[in-house]
């Protein structure tokens, strides 16, 4: 994407089913379940580059010995810094043991980090700065195993204030404001409040305290917990935890919108937030790999029990289309057919731009991630190349001469690599005209292979901002002196913000608004964002259920393709010679690629939840304000 944008995060969870001796025998080494999360964190680091984090809780160790481990990092490689880390306190533990190193026991009562349980995270910032104490796992302690609570999420909530209240309510004082803090304390507010009516229970049997731990450990129900602290959760999550003595839960949301997998066998339950990452490192075949259903939650007890409980009311299936078109690794089987479909669905707009004429036209990329929508978008070139052909030789029919057939036969479309994403350059002068010197050379060109007679297409996963565009890749585009430039986006126009984990806050940095106010400006029609602004105050008292997105009338006077053709006016600036385009994949194009991913919001304006339309409503008003804060 050529206007990087971030995705909040992603979830490893590992349980092992056997005990330690069990891996070290068949496997080798008692880490086994440390390396497997190292796999499942660094085949998800695509998902989070400002963060990472690791915990693991250990099952039966005596009092007084270290039970939960946990280390974060935001540094500028925070996963290997993690486990570089882990590394170096094992290896320091055996050189002074070197007699333990086939020694189980000793190394699961002695050495940290090693366990059952393990939850990894890794992480972009969106809702917190970027320090050390806003990487996720986030822990809730206390002396009693079962309030001990380890919390790390893919999410975003849009109703973080009123979830803050709730605790103010119940006589907490949260100690800092984000939404994973406030989601944290919810949960252990009614962990400890099931743990405590627990222990009323085991008292009336007549269990003393140390007796009482045992049957707390076997009836408690993180179900009931997690139906009560998520009642009024509104937002798009995977929420994943630990208990101190060794449950351990993963929560879909209602809609699911955010992705959640799973496999288990008879040695481990595995969760992360991409299917492939699981097939990968645990190497099994696609249909071992299940989808957590919306609403639902994992739930693993200590015993090794693992049962799938509806702790929310499933709702209608909006997962985010975003993790198809570009979040998620394109190893996935699904995605990748999906993301060559978005490529060849809005083939016939470009057609129709380069009035059919493949011959004079280069085909491209711009690296990297869209590459496999532009081999959809070659195929459909390929496909439409060999109908002319065979119109051709059937039209010549038997006066064409075997030269002539050959020469029809050989032509191909011309697929072409033509940007190349160069060495991260560093704008380190303060300037703004070196700074955006330097920006213009952040991708490199291949020079020969246009001619002046050629229009040059070239995909891209989605156009946001339209900055990198503008300040670099269209320029260094026209340098090669195409008759026409063609940028096509393999996604629709985002209009609105998101507010469910990507960082995409502020409507007033979108390319597709901006190009909308400037035709409202030149059709006279800017009244209506006065208006929109109005009735967008007038909402602010409302419950969410009751707020309308009146956003959307600042589009409605216009296509998109009048707002495209505005794109492209707005990209080309003085300096550049050649015609330029600028194509969206269509909302039904969309749909037909990716069918079971129907989550549009950021194209269409339709949240799936009560809470975005609020943040759609905040994100105007602030815009309008001058107002530079996040609408959630």
């Amino acid at each position: 994407m050529s206007d990087a944008i971030k995705h909040e995060c992603g979830i490893a969870l590992v349980r092992l089913k056997k005990p330690l001796q069990f891996y070290k025998d068949k496997y080798g080494s008692a880490f086994y379940g440390i390396n497997k999360m190292y796999l499942l964190m660094e085949k998800q680091h695509n998902r989070g580059q400002d963060g990472a984090g690791f915990a693991s809780v250990k099952f039966n160790v005596e009092p007084g010995t270290r039970y939960v481990s946990r280390i974060r990092s935001n540094k500028s490689q925070p996963i290997q810094d993690i486990f570089a880390q882990i590394n170096e306190r094992i290896n320091g533990v055996f050189e002074n043991f070197p007699e333990k190193k086939n020694d189980v026991a000793w190394q699961e009562e002695n050495m940290p980090y090693i366990g059952n349980l393990f939850l990894g995270h890794v992480r972009y910032g969106t809702f917190g700065k970027n320090s050390i104490e806003s990487v996720h796992p986030f822990l809730r302690q206390s002396n009693w195993k079962h309030k001990n609570l380890i919390v790390a999420g893919n999410f975003n909530m849009t109703n973080s204030n009123q979830m803050l209240q709730e605790l103010v309510e119940l006589g907490q004082h949260p100690k800092e404001f984000t939404d994973t803090v406030t989601v944290m304390e919810k949960i252990g507010h009614f962990l400890e409040d099931e743990v405590g009516k627990l222990y009323q229970k085991a008292k009336k049997k007549g269990l003393n305290k140390r007796e009482a731990s045992p049957f707390i450990e076997e009836n408690l129900s993180l179900k009931k917990v997690l139906k009560r602290s998520s009642k009024n959760w509104d937002g798009g999550y995977a929420m994943a935890g630990l208990v101190g003595h060794g449950d351990a839960f993963v929560l879909r949301d209602p809609n699911g919108i955010r992705p959640t997998f799973f496999y288990e066998d008879d040695e481990v339950v595995v969760v992360a937030s991409e299917r492939p990452v699981i097939q990968t490192v645990f190497n099994i075949k696609i249909d071992k790999v299940k989808e957590l259903e919306r609403g639902h939650a994992l739930i693993i007890k200590k015993s090794g029990e693992v049962s799938i409980k509806k702790v929310k009311e499933p709702k209608d299936k909006k997962s985010c289309s975003f993790e198809r078109i570009y979040f998620s690794r394109g190893s996935d089987a699904d995605i990748y057919e999906e993301r060559k479909n978005l490529g060849k669905y809005v083939f016939p707009q470009v057609l129709d731009s380069i009035n059919s004429d493949i011959s004079n036209s280069v085909f491209s990329f711009i690296p990297n991630t869209a590459e496999t929508s532009f081999y959809g978008m070659t195929e459909a070139a390929e496909d439409l190349l060999n109908q002319q052909k065979t119109a051709k030789i059937l039209e010549g029919g038997k006066s064409l001469s075997a030269q002539k057939v050959t020469e029809i036969l050989s032509e191909r479309p011309r697929f072409e690599k033509i940007a190349i994403k160069d060495a991260k350059l560093r704008t380190f002068i303060a300037d703004d005209n070196s700074r955006d010197d330097l920006v213009e050379h952040v991708y490199d060109i291949t020079y020969g292979v246009v001619k002046p007679t050629d229009n040059l297409v070239v995909i891209d996963d989605s156009i946001v901002r339209g900055t990198t565009l503008k300040k670099s890749i269209i320029k260094i585009l026209d340098r090669l002196q195409p008759k026409k430039i063609v940028v096509v986006s393999s996604a629709p126009q985002i209009r609105y913000p998101d507010c469910y984990g990507i960082d995409m806050a502020r409507i007033e940095a979108f390319i597709a608004f901006k190009a909308a106010l400037e035709l409202l400006k030149e059709t006279n029609q800017y009244h209506i964002i006065d208006e929109v602004y109005k009735k967008c105050k007038a909402q602010q008292s409302k419950e969410d259920v009751d707020i309308i997105n009146h956003v959307k009338e600042v589009y409605k006077p216009f296509t998109a393709d009048q707002i495209s053709a505005k794109i492209a006016q707005m990209l080309k600036t003085e300096e550049i010679n050649a015609e330029v385009e600028v194509i969206y994949q269509t909302i039904e194009g969309l749909h037909k690629a990716c069918p079971n991913h129907t989550g549009d919001w950021y194209f269409t304006g339709n949240y799936p939840t009560p809470g975005g339309m609020r943040v759609v409503n905040q994100a105007f008003i602030n815009f309008y304000e001058g107002n530079d804060e996040r609408a959630y």
